[in-house]
This record gives structure tokens, sequence and C-alpha cells, in this order.
């Protein structure tokens, strides 16, 4: 099982055998139809528990750069981030026959990869060193390099806007756990308030309040920025 996600196309950044935009097709299971029939990714999981390797190796495709994304803003360490999106697939596919889909399959994976996240950091909470951003640097997350990011900004407005998105990351870094997962599903992810209620196990006015907390906090420590 292990070789099935190690080899997957989707996990290393090429070209996978999906898209967010394509649609999927029914294979595997009723390969032989003549028309073929575009399924949930609810629908793609309960059969890859019928053994649809096909529809398994899709969703990697359509969900692991935006699980690397999401891990990497919760950990920030790409190595690290990409060491648990193997690992959340892995649970995906361990988890294939116990899959009911009673929330959506997105619900379901970002719930596997907050918990895999949170266990590690209070695993190595210990261990944690201050991490320095060079300016030369391309970021993990866009693959842009800041200094040519808009080269119509000076020297002098690199490094100010350099400053802020340094400063807005260690913010967010800062604040309470369950704060700091909701700004990523919310802000990073543009997961609505239910979803994220679905993934923290909240309610949908609990998540709101949560997330007011959460931006004010910012607000008040990120005022000199804005």
């Amino acid at each position: 099982m292990a070789s099935l996600v190690m080899d997957n196309p989707g996990l290393g950044g090429g070209a996978g055998v999906g898209s967010a935009h394509s649609p999927v097709r029914a294979t595997g299971l009723r390969e032989a139809e003549e028309t073929p029939v575009e399924r949930t990714d609810a629908e793609i999981m309960l059969a890859v528990a019928q053994g649809d390797e096909a529809g398994y190796n899709y969703l990697v495709g359509k969900y692991h750069r935006q699980i690397i994304h999401f891990l990497y803003r919760m950990v920030r360490n790409e190595a690290i981030a990409e060491e648990l999106a193997q690992e959340v697939f892995l649970r995906v596919y361990r988890s294939r026959e116990s899959y009911r889909a009673e929330a959506k399959f997105s619900t379901w994976l970002y719930r596997i990869a907050t918990n895999l996240a949170v266990n590690h950091a209070r695993d190595t909470r210990g261990e944690r060193t201050a991490q320095t951003v060079q300016l030369d640097e391309p970021d993990a997350e866009s693959g842009s390099t800041p200094e040519v990011a808009d080269s119509v900004l000076n020297v002098e407005q690199r490094l100010m806007r350099e400053e802020r998105m340094a400063a807005i990351r260690a913010q967010v870094a800062a604040l309470p756990e369950r704060q700091r997962m909701a700004v990523l599903m919310h802000k990073y992810q543009e997961m609505d308030y239910r979803q994220i209620g679905d993934v923290l196990k909240l309610s949908e006015s609990a998540t709101k309040s949560l997330l007011f907390r959460a931006y004010q906090t910012l607000r008040d420590k990120l005022k000199d920025f804005v």
C-alpha cells in the first residue's frame, strides 16, 4: 500500500491523474460502461473501499497540493509537511473500508490532516527552533521569490512588505491552537464556517466566534503593519 502513495504522480508535484477542475469519470468497477458517469469525491471514496485504486489516485492527485500547503502553514517546515501529507493519504487508504460519507470527503480529509498536525506540534513542542527567511529564498507556498514578486517596488518597499508578511506568519503561528487551525482553513483554504466547524467539531456559531476572536487578536497584534 505504501508504494501506491509514494509512487503516485500527484505526490511528486508533476502531472497528476486528475485536477481540481477536471470531471471525474467512473473507473475501476464499471470500466465497461459506454457512458462514463461523473461522481462526487465521497462516491469515489466509497468506490475505493471496493477496490477502485484509480479513484484513490484521483483523490490523491486532487488534494495533495492543498494538504501540503495546509500542513506547511501548520508546521512551518516543508519536509515535515510532505511527510505528514504522505501519512494523511496512507490513513485515507487504510480507513477506506470504514469511510461512511457522513460528511464531505474534504472535511474528513482535513480532519485527518488537522489531527496529525496537532499531534506533531505537541510531540515536538520542545524541539522547535527559530526560523529565518532569506529575502531571495523562494516562498514554500507559492514558489515565487519575494525579491522579484513585484518589480515595480523599490528595495525599501520590498523589505517592508517582507517584514509585514513575516509578522503575519509569526502572529498566526502564535495563535491558540484551534484559532490557528480555523484561520488557516478560512483564510488560506477558503473553507466556510460550516466546513471548518465540521473539521473542528464545532457548531457554526462557535466557529464564527472562534474566528472573530482570532482575527481580533491578529488586528491588535498587527496594527503597526496595517
